[in-house]
């Protein structure tokens, strides 16, 4: 990936109970294009006393992506639906003016060991489209076009690029790639992508102007049309992006807005528990505690 503009490592956060490698956002770049978060989740072997436990938490202002390599998790929401996501389909929560979900493990799996790795993204929304209704799709692995290059593998999870489409129903323009490769191979695809541009490394290696950058790295392009490396054997990479929005973000906790007064509105709502609930559900995550939350403007 020529010039470079910034090179960052994974870093610890949490989900539940579990330590995640918080991607995006970080200090010197809030957004990539309209991607706002990016966890990689795992991968990690949970016991059969070990299970994902995430209870209802309310978004607003953002789609959630989520897309598991290995494991399993039952998402349930407050329009409804009641879902298990597994390796290869994707789950696209579109929270709008507000949604709460849950995810766990499956019951049918509580009680074995299992693994459990995967992405989960957050999208912003446009500003017009922040008050939307929320809305939720689930698209299976077919729905995701694959194709091979050059003895390089490409999948398109989310958005448009090389002339295809994902049936993942996004709200701007952007793209989430998914590329493999099982031998060295140089790639030239700068032509192909757009707006903002960059590359995490999930297993293997690329090589860019004599730097050899590993797994758990984040590489964020200067220019998308600028997108060369070299891939190395047994690699598979991430590459997302797209068109920045002309407004800034601001996120506090799970909320995503282009105001102040939309995210103090949100928190009002959770300390009441005013949001629509998950059927079926009781707990819930509370709000963090004031002091200890911070709101950086994306």
């Amino acid at each position: 990936m020529s010039n470079i503009n910034l090179i960052i490592e994974e870093r610890p956060a949490s989900i539940g109970s579990f330590m995640v490698g918080r991607l995006l956002p970080f200090k010197d770049k809030r957004m990539v294009g309209p991607f706002a978060f990016i966890d990689h989740m795992g991968p990690i072997c949970l016991s059969d006393t070990e299970n994902l436990d995430v209870p209802p938490h309310p978004h607003i202002g953002l789609s959630t992506l989520t897309y598991l390599f290995e494991g399993s998790i039952m998402h349930r929401d407050s329009i409804g639906n009641e879902i298990e996501i597994k390796p290869g389909q994707v789950n696209w929560m579109t929270a709008g003016k507000g949604i709460v979900h849950s995810e766990r493990t499956p019951t049918y799996l509580r009680n074995s060991d299992k693994m459990m790795h995967g992405l989960q993204i957050w999208v912003a929304l446009p500003k017009e489209l922040e008050g939307m209704e929320p809305e939720f799709f689930h698209v299976e692995e077919k729905g995701l076009p694959e194709w091979t290059e050059g003895g390089v593998h490409f999948k398109l999870i989310a958005g448009e690029a090389f002339g295809r489409k994902s049936e993942v129903p996004v709200y701007s323009p952007l793209y989430f790639i998914e590329v493999k490769s099982t031998s060295r191979q140089t790639l030239k695809i700068g032509k192909e992508l757009f707006g903002e541009s960059a590359l995490y490394i999930l297993e293997g290696a690329i090589e860019s102007e004599g730097n050899t950058f590993g797994p758990k790295q984040i590489l964020v392009a200067k220019d998308s049309k600028l997108c060369e490396f070299d891939m190395q054997e047994n690699s598979t990479i991430y590459i997302f992006g797209g068109e920045p929005f002309a407004e800034s973000r601001i996120i506090y906790w799970n909320f995503v807005a282009s105001s102040e007064e939309t995210i103090e509105k949100a928190k009002a709502m959770w300390l009441e528990q005013s949001f629509p609930q998950v059927p079926g559900e009781t707990e819930f995550v509370p709000l963090p505690l004031q002091s200890k939350n911070v709101k950086p403007r994306l």
